[in-house]
């Protein structure tokens, strides 16, 4: 019996503030999420030997974790402190890179990813006690091959991405291979694997599943597999009841993940949960190929388009002054760089005017329709204050 590996990976955010924003406007929600979110370790408590999950914390998410403030206002729900402290446990937790305020990277300027990136290795670097980070996932899935330099230069070796992107570069390879191998893909001179999330299996995640049936499906779609298959299913890990639901017994750990844990554990199935490294290390990469920008699905929206993200005039206006506002920045910090002496005054500004551009950038704050666009333009408003402020200083 051919061995099934199985890569379970979880995406956890929550933009600046909004969990403090539940706590005021909707508790129980606020709650669910925490403990959604601290069950996961708790989980697999007594499942070293085959508990594999791979998570992608946002930075707001690790900054909001790790307030003092917020730990001593939640204690009561969840000790923030130990939950993070539990994260560390690498024989069960593979702690995925991502970008710090969550933003869909194909839509925002290129100056600005590399300050996405190297800002939320800064926070997981300090609260997880390492300095590298193996895998990549992109917020929202959003890849474009132009990351591709980026990520090696940030010590990445492999990112996720969707099935629905995935093309071979030259010769045949087949469904099986396309979906359950990892690749190479390049970009100029650099190239990195790539890791390919099975969108329907993922789908099925999402809205709840049987573990008889995710074993069945498995071996009927890899059947034909002439190697060991990598089998990825990539959702969120804190939204919807399926991970939400306090009930042990009908959420996805208790319904489903710890039956699965079982029968690799006994040897009772083809399915074993694996971290990707130890897949990679043990079977490597076959074939190059190349991935088409595009996002993950979400809803009735397929993302090749980001129609989630563009969908509207008021969406695409506001996504429309992100290069204008990154522009002056980067413009203003390269200037202040030149300068003979160091401006503390004006490069606090400067930060500040950063710092703005990027929280504005959130995914989220253009997700939802129109509801929240106003905070992209809110926090560009702020980010022209403070770099006007910075002009001034610089004389």
């Amino acid at each position: 019996m051919t061995t099934i590996h199985h890569a379970l990976v979880l995406n956890l955010h929550q933009p600046t503030g909004n969990l403090d924003h539940l706590l005021d406007e909707a508790p129980w929600e606020a709650r669910e999420i925490l403990f959604a979110i601290d069950r996961i370790p708790r989980a697999l408590w007594g499942w070293e030997d085959v508990g594999r999950v791979h998570l992608a914390m946002s930075g707001t998410l690790l900054e909001a974790l790790s307030d003092p403030a917020f730990q001593e206002r939640v204690y009561g729900v969840v000790d923030c402190g130990t939950l993070l402290w539990h994260l560390q446990n690498t024989r069960i937790i593979d702690i995925l890179g991502t970008g710090y305020y969550h933003p869909v990277l194909p839509l925002i300027p290129e100056a600005d990813r590399p300050e996405h990136l190297s800002r939320w290795q800064g926070i997981a670097g300090h609260l997880f006690w390492r300095s590298r980070f193996s895998g990549f996932w992109p917020p929202e899935m959003g890849f474009t091959m132009e990351l591709i330099p980026l990520l090696k230069t940030l010590g990445y070796r492999y990112v996720l991405v969707d099935s629905d992107y995935v093309e071979p570069v030259s010769g045949e390879m087949t469904w099986q291979e396309r979906r359950y191998r990892p690749h190479v893909a390049r970009h100029g001179d650099d190239e990195i694997i790539v890791v390919v999330r099975d969108r329907e299996l993922s789908d099925a995640q999402e809205s709840g599943m049987g573990h008889g049936w995710f074993e069945t499906e498995l071996a009927e779609r890899t059947k034909w597999c002439e190697f060991e298959p990598l089998v990825v299913t990539a959702t969120d890990g804190d939204n919807g009841g399926w991970f939400r639901n306090t009930t042990w017994q009908a959420n996805f750990w208790g319904a489903f993940y710890a039956e699965l844990l079982d029968s690799a554990r006994h040897q009772k199935g083809p399915v074993h949960p694996t971290f990707i490294g130890d897949y990679l290390d043990r079977h490597g990469a076959h074939g190059e190929v190349t991935v088409r920008t595009g996002a993950w699905n979400t809803g009735w929206h397929r993302g090749n388009d980001f129609l989630q993200w563009t969908g509207s005039r008021t969406q695409r206006d506001a996504l429309a002054r992100l290069p204008e506002v990154s522009a002056t920045i980067h413009d203003l910090r390269t200037e202040l760089a030149a300068r003979d002496a160091a401006d503390p005054a004006a490069g606090r500004e400067l930060e500040s005017a950063l710092w703005h551009l990027l929280r504005g950038e959130t995914s989220c704050n253009i997700y939802w329709g129109e509801a929240w666009v106003d905070r992209v333009h809110t926090d560009l408003d702020q980010a022209l204050l403070h770099a006007e402020k910075a002009r001034d200083l610089i004389g």
